[in-house]
């Protein structure tokens, strides 16, 4: 005579363990939480989320602000286009782009959009303008790195 084993239920604690975590990660990229810890994207041009206070330059119709940033060394500075116009924020000098290439990253931003400069690396003063309106002063700034 063949007797009936029933299947053991105890796996249901980790089939909830394992439906947790899933909800826990799902909740965490919708909070912009990535592999990187920041849920932002570097450099070559894709558009980030603004970093904290501190490191963020706002561009209005009114110019750039603030106009001169202190950050620390490695540090990266985010760009935020809140004006109505497009603007191709490049380092100094114009047209050359080659003081410090790294805020070069930030490049052309659309209305709404931010970005991020590359790292800043060496310890000195960079310059940065935009582009198309190289001669405005109020677009016109200095990032100390130190």
């Amino acid at each position: 005579m063949a007797t009936r084993r029933s299947h053991n239920t105890r796996p249901a604690p980790l089939v909830a363990a394992l439906g947790a975590a899933v909800l826990i990660m799902a909740a965490a990229a919708a909070c912009g939480g990535g592999s990187d810890g920041g849920g932002s994207s570097s450099g070559g041009g894709t558009p980030t989320s603004p970093s904290p206070s501190g490191t963020t330059i706002t561009i209005t119709s009114s110019g750039v602000s603030p106009r001169t940033l202190t950050v620390a060394v490695g540090s990266r500075v985010t760009f935020v286009n809140n004006d109505s116009r497009a603007h191709d924020m490049s380092s100094n000098p114009h047209p050359d782009h080659t003081d410090c290439p790294a805020i070069n990253d930030v490049g052309f931003l659309q209305p709404g959009q931010s970005r991020q400069t590359g790292n800043l690396n060496a310890p000195r003063t960079c310059g940065y303008h935009d582009h198309n309106r190289d001669t405005d002063t109020s677009l016109q700034g200095t990032i100390t790195i130190q």
